[in-house]
This record gives C-alpha cells, structure tokens and sequence, in this order.
C-alpha cells in the first residue's frame, strides 16, 4: 500500500490499454438524449461491468421520454454521512448512425469518435474510478458516489432535482467534462445560461394590393433582435445571441407570424437577473401587434468562491504529486456542475480527458490524458490527505 503521503494509485498503474477500452465500448453504444433505449444498453452494460463488487446500485427510471439514470455508492466502511460526488452525462448529441459514418478511429495520438470528448470519456473515468476503488479494497475516508445522467445535453430536465438533491448531501463534487486546451485544464467558474423564446403575432396582408393594411412581424422581430444583442457587454461577461430565426409564409404576404430563440449568457447572479428582466419585459415597437417572451436561466453561474478554490488547490495538489501540471480555467459553456456550484457545494469541473472538437465532427481525446487523469480522479475520490485539504481540514 502506498505511504500516507503518496497518491493512491499512480499514473504508471493505470492500464491505460484497459481503461481505453472501456471507454470505447461506451462510444460504441450511441446515446441521443432522446433515444431512451439506448441509453439503457449502455447503464445496462455498466451495471453488468460492476458483478461481485462492493458498489451498490441504483437505478433511476426514465420519464417524459427520456432515459433513466444510474447512481452508484462505494461505502466499505459503512461510514454514511456526506459522500464525494463525480457526476456525468452519458447521452450525446449525436445520432444513432453517426458511428456508421464517421467510426472510432486511433491517429497521432489522438482516439476520435462520436461523444468521446463530450463526455463520455470522462464519465468513464470517473466509473472507472470508482470501481479500482472496490477492486483494489481501498476504503476512502467518506462513502464515494457516481451519478450517471442522461440529459445534460438537453438541459437535464429529469436529472436536475436529483443533482441538486444528490449535491446538497455531498462533501464536494468533481463534474469529469472535458479537460480545456492543450494545458488540459480544470474548469473553476462557467458562465450561467438562459433561454427564451419571442414570438410576434402581427397582421397578414396582401403585399401588393394592401400592404398598408398589414403589421409585419419580422420587422418587429428584426428592430427586437437588434436591441437584445446590443445587451452584450464582453467587460461585464453578458452575451446575448439570437440563434434561430423564424417567420412569413409567402414572399407575397405581410408576415403575420415570427419567433426567435434567445441565448443569454451570464457571469454573476446579479447580472442574470437583470438580463432575465431586461428580456422578459420586452415590450412591441408597433402598438398593432403582440409580443410574448417565455424562458429564464436554466443553470445559473457557477462562481468561484471559497470553496472552490480550496477544491482546486488540492487537486493541483495531488496532480503535482502524480507528476503533471493542473492549470484551470474558467468557461462560458455551462455543465451539471453549475447546478451544485451555484448551491454553495464546492465543486470542481473539467477533469475529464484532454482533447478537442466537443460536438464537431473533429471530437477527440488525447491518449497521453488517460493515465493522469484517470490517476488523478482515483486520488480525489479515495485519499484523504486530498479530501482533509480540499475541505480545509489541514493544509
């Protein structure tokens, strides 16, 4: 066993040929957020990966259409109290078929494939984590927790209250998403997100024979696009970009009917708000016709607080002990991890693997990642040297 000091498992006892097969065996299973079927091959074949393990299992059933979610504890010691927390998404963008076209291939050192990067890479991990964990007899200091999802990509629509539930009983929370550039770093702060939909009912006419008579919804909805993007301000950390545009029938008809979709992005509480009531109180420029906004934030910002910042210097600690470099960084993409962070749970996120491409068609990992990262995942989830300072324990 190693000293009370040294990482629990190094990156040399990593067997990266094995872990990277697992993980491909997960890509090889296609999971669309809205293919339910398909996201119960994979927790199945998960759940069958885990026989005559100490790991207990729990599976959440699938709702609205959607695919369940599979929660796993390790607690050899029946120790209960709060437990530490990994959570990822299994479910993808991408279609089932996706692989036909563009199949699982290893080049330069890079492994591509459809949802490796995003994340299903990194969900492994954090799976993989938890059963060396059991395999090697290692009883952590707290009861270690893996919540596998199956909606982020949409929003987490089912699994929001269970991750906030989940979170709110948890000494902390590592979110394995994508590791960021080519320093594979950390993610401390993400950006909140809302959405909104506008819709403009106008008045139809005859373009040529009564123009006069008709009340255009899309040059109201143009004069609104136009003031709702001139909300960003890049200082303040507020974009606003209107993403999807729709409206008329005909080239010969004054546009009755026009929508957009609204992205906001926010980096402070405060800023949300008032972004959300700059939006929601959208008000026509033409009296003649009506205009509804729907919509709020889905994840509100993840801050780097206190809390955080002790998480990641501890994990910088342990990874220095493994032998590389963990830098962070913060993001104006958003992930599960905004959910707990923004709840006051320490939370650390992109400790999956490094690589590129997250929903193109050029998405990879780095194999050079695997090992690190995978070592690294191991130690947070079972050291508690790491977990004492991560918490403010000791230094």
């Amino acid at each position: 066993m190693p000293g009370p000091d040294a990482p629990i498992i190094r990156c040399e006892d990593v067997d990266v040929d094995e872990v990277l097969s697992g993980i491909l065996a997960w890509v090889s299973i296609e999971t669309p957020s809205r293919r339910p079927d398909q996201i119960a091959k994979l927790l199945d074949h998960a759940e069958t990966d885990l026989a005559d393990l100490p790991i207990s299992r729990r599976r959440i059933p699938g709702r609205d259409g959607l695919g369940g979610h599979l929660v796993l504890t390790y607690d050899p010691a029946s120790q209960g109290g709060p437990h530490a927390l990994a959570m990822g998404h299994v479910d993808t963008v991408w279609d089932v078929g996706t692989l036909a076209a563009r199949p699982i291939r290893t080049e330069d050192g890079k492994v591509y494939g459809p949802g490796i990067y995003d994340m299903k890479a990194g969900s492994y991990l954090a799976y993989w984590a938890i059963r060396e964990l059991a395999r090697r007899r290692i009883t952590p200091p707290r009861p270690v927790t893996v919540l596998l999802n199956s909606d982020e990509e949409i929003g987490s629509p089912t699994s929001r209250s269970l991750i906030e539930e989940m979170g709110d009983a948890a000494a902390f929370v590592l979110v394995p998403e994508p590791a960021i550039g080519d320093g594979v770093a950390a993610v401390t702060s993400r950006k909140g997100w809302g959405r909104f939909t506008l819709k403009v009912q106008g008045l139809a006419a005859h373009a040529g024979a009564n123009h006069e008579d008709g009340r255009s919804a899309i040059r109201e909805i143009a004069r609104q696009i136009l003031e709702l993007e001139a909300m960003t301000d890049y200082a303040a950390g507020t974009t606003v970009n209107v993403g999807v545009v729709a409206g008329g029938t005909l080239l010969n008809v004054v546009p009755a009917d026009a929508c957009i979709e609204i992205d906001l992005r926010v980096r402070d509480p405060s800023s949300a708000e008032d972004a959300v009531a700059a939006i929601l109180g959208r008000k026509p420029h033409d009296p003649d016709v009506t205009l509804t906004v729907e919509g709020g934030i889905n994840r509100p910002p993840f801050r780097r607080d206190a809390g955080v910042v002790r998480l990641y210097e501890a994990a910088a600690e342990l990874a220095e002990k493994l032998g590389f470099a963990l830098p962070e960084a913060a993001r104006g993409g958003v992930s599960d991890g905004n959910f707990t962070a923004a709840r006051g749970h320490p939370t650390l996120d992109g400790l999956g693997c490094g690589g590129a491409g997250a929903h193109a068609v050029s998405e990879h990992i780095t194999l050079a990642s695997i090992a690190p990262r995978a070592a690294l995942m191991a130690g947070m989830m079972g050291s508690g040297r790491f977990q004492k300072h991560a918490l403010g324990e000791t230094k």
